[in-house]
């Protein structure tokens, strides 16, 4: 999933939680992974070296694509941000940081996987274990269908945090 998916999610499932911004925070974490679960597309990083043998051992190679990788990441990131922001804070009137909470929560388990391919310790090399086994079906060949998939789950968070309640 893209970041600004995750985002928006974990945006989300926190305004479900507005009085309590632990388990805000935490409700985002676990939607990363929940979403993560379901096919999806993501886009391609360049400074990605790849280990088709054991992908544990992934790297992302600090160069000139490194540079072009952060910025379209960053993008996406702060496009989540801002779609929340709006979403959620703007429309929906919920605080500002309940959606913080909620967002840093979806987003940091990829964060935390860019740290573990710089810092091979645990717990960092467990989560991202089991990370990289969640992911198990990508639509990477069919973005259309990938990016589809991300619009109509988007939808559907959004619709429960309108309504208030998830069922």
């Amino acid at each position: 999933m893209t970041l600004t998916a995750h985002a928006i999610v974990g945006a989300s499932v926190a305004s479900l939680l507005p009085s309590h911004p632990v388990l805000g925070f935490a409700a985002g974490f676990a939607s990363h992974f929940l979403l993560d679960a379901i096919p999806h597309w993501d886009y391609k990083l360049d400074s990605m070296k790849e280990d088709k043998n054991n992908p544990i051992n992934n790297e992302m190679i600090i160069n000139r694509d490194f540079v072009k990788d952060i910025l379209k990441v960053g993008f996406d990131g702060f496009v989540g941000f801002l779609l929340a922001y709006l979403i959620f804070v703007f429309y929906m009137k919920y605080s500002i940081f309940t959606i913080l909470y909620g967002v840093v929560g979806a987003v940091i388990p990829d964060v935390l996987q860019f740290v573990q391919m710089k810092w091979r310790h645990e717990p960092l090399t467990g989560l991202r274990r089991f990370h990289l086994w969640i992911q198990k079906k990508k639509l990477n060949d069919r973005p259309a269908l990938g990016i589809f998939t991300q619009i109509v789950i988007i939808l559907f968070f959004v619709a429960i945090s309108k309504s208030g309640k998830f069922f």
